[in-house]
């Protein structure tokens, strides 16, 4: 059996202990980065493929005689055809969990920019402002104390749940926004319009579907509490960012902090990186990326594949339950 893993990249690889998993399969070929172009040479002959990324869709499926194993290094599932393998009889798995500490972590880094503006006192600093002050201190930037504040949470898996135990160490109120599916209400959940109007600081931790999609618009923006802070280190997609860069820009919000955009990498004239917004923080996409987490994904990875080979596949994301 051979592997290919078709964009090392997106874990760097040599951090990692990886020989548990180079054991697994009696050959695997490394690639950085995978292009559609490339692709299909690439799956040739290949019966364990892992991606991260890159897109392999039915035309590359059909195209892989070998292809056996699916392992997406990653928990979103859409840049794999899952109708196309199930219907060739390729198994599909995700890794789930792996980033839960190092996001939470990163949501309450952001979070606490906001409310700290520790990150322009540090730049006005080093720029000499506080060599020039004509006091002690600095109070340039108005500065929140969490304790006391509302935090609303809008998806309530392990991560919207270690995000929350993290601020109520802070001293927050927690609420939960309902669901947003059709069915699912359970208890103890705030109505979002309620939620809206009532938090100080709103953190996206929900999956991007059809229904979330650009679920922060201008009428979800309007509706939250004045001064209020966003975040989202879900998925970009889930924020109308025009209308995000038009509340900032108005003063409708306190501010806003993003470690997601809708296309990434984005364009250098991307609405929010061109607007030149003091109350917005942007991180690229890092949340996830501690040696730790990126261990476990691999780790994750690993176990799949073992799974698979003993004929109990694991995470399965298409249906097919046997090898």
């Amino acid at each position: 059996m051979k592997g290919v893993i078709l964009d090392s990249q997106t874990l760097n690889l040599p951090e990692l202990d990886g020989a548990a998993l180079e054991a697994e399969l009696p050959h695997w070929t490394r690639y950085t980065q995978t292009s559609p172009t490339e692709l299909p040479s690439r799956l040739q002959g290949i019966t364990v493929a892992v991606t991260n990324k890159v897109v392999i869709d039915r035309a590359a499926i059909e195209a892989s005689a070998d292809l056996k194993l699916i392992c997406i290094s990653a928990t979103g599932i859409n840049n794999v055809d899952l109708d196309a393998a199930r219907e060739r009889g390729i198994v599909v798995c995700n890794v789930s969990g792996y980033g839960t500490a190092s996001v939470a972590q990163h949501t309450l880094a952001l979070m606490l920019g906001l409310a700290t503006r520790w990150h322009q006192y540090d730049r006005d600093a080093h720029a000499g402002a506080w060599s020039r002050s004509p006091m002690f201190c600095r109070m340039d930037y108005p500065v929140m104390e969490l304790q006391g504040k509302v935090l609303g949470l809008i998806g309530h898996g392990d991560l919207g749940r270690r995000v929350g135990e993290l601020a109520a160490a802070f001293g927050m109120t927690v609420k939960v926004a309902a669901s947003l599916r059709p069915g699912a209400d359970p208890a103890g959940r705030t109505p979002l319009p309620e939620l809206l109007a009532e938090a100080d600081v709103i953190s996206l931790h929900c999956p991007l579907t059809e229904q979330t999609q650009g679920l922060v618009n201008d009428q979800f923006l309007a509706a939250m509490k004045p001064g209020a802070f966003l975040i989202n280190t879900a998925r970009g997609p889930l924020v109308d960012e025009p209308a995000l860069a038009r509340a900032l820009r108005d003063g409708v919000l306190g501010g806003a902090a993003l470690d997601v955009l809708s296309q990434e990498p984005p364009p250098a004239d991307h609405p929010l990186l061109a607007a030149d917004l003091p109350n917005l923080i942007i991180t690229p996409h890092s949340a996830w990326v501690s040696r730790e987490s990126r261990q476990r994904l691999l780790d994750g990875v690993l176990g799949n594949i073992r799974a698979w080979k003993a004929g109990r596949p694991s995470n399965v994301v298409n249906g097919i339950e046997s090898a």
